[in-house]
């Protein structure tokens, strides 16, 4: 069994989620009573309590610059906020449901989340608009959706046993005419009237076109 090696004490109610920063010295905490806390790790002192949700916080994640904390709330909404300072930076806001997951794609420039009401949803984290709503996920599980779906700047690709099994957004502009897989490569033909292999084990990156 695991060593404890601290405790971090300050939350009112259940803790429901919990991220690392990028570089390892901070630690978000979600909660039921509706606040995220972040954490000094070599103090173990709380540096800000975030405020704002009307209800239990279920999800965090850092983005990769670890500048900006989303929290995904079931008050139906998904809040950015800045690490430093505390603000809150944008509320996002289109979910019927409680927001179970939330990720952020490698540049930071958008956040995918994932909610009860089985769809996920794809936001432009500085503008806060909705991009695009991926629907009739109905096995959505708030420990397995970002599992499942590998997510770049630019696609957001369905895994299954390691198999990719479907593309599931594109720009607008790289509509796929032609798809074809072969183990962790697409091979796509797209109305850009180039050919893209995309590999997943190399992270997402489009590696010739």
């Amino acid at each position: 069994m695991g060593e404890s090696l601290q405790t971090l004490e300050g939350h009112s109610n259940s803790v429901f989620s919990i991220a690392f920063s990028p570089n390892g010295k901070i630690v978000a905490s979600g909660s039921s009573d509706n606040t995220i806390r972040l954490w000094d790790i070599a103090i173990c002192e709380s540096l800000q309590t975030l405020e704002g949700h009307s209800n239990a916080v279920l999800s965090v994640a850092f983005s990769p610059n670890g500048k900006i904390i989303a929290s995904g709330s079931s008050d139906n909404t998904i809040r950015l906020w800045d690490t430093t300072t505390g603000e809150l930076l944008q509320t996002l806001e289109g979910y019927s449901n409680t927001v179970l997951s939330i990720a952020f794609s490698p540049n930071g420039k958008m956040v995918a989340s994932g909610s009860s009401d089985n769809t996920i949803r794809l936001w432009d984290t500085a503008t806060g608009e909705s991009l695009q709503t991926l629907e009739g996920h109905s096995s959505l599980k708030a420990s397995s959706v970002f599992e499942q779906y590998s997510i770049s700047n630019h696609w957001i690709v369905e895994k299954v046993d390691k198999e990719i099994r479907n593309i599931l957004w594109l720009p607008s502009d790289y509509r796929p005419y032609i798809t074809s897989f072969y183990k962790e490569t697409i091979v796509i033909g797209s109305s850009s009237d180039r050919i893209f292999f995309l590999k997943l084990e190399y992270g997402n990156h489009i590696l010739s076109t």
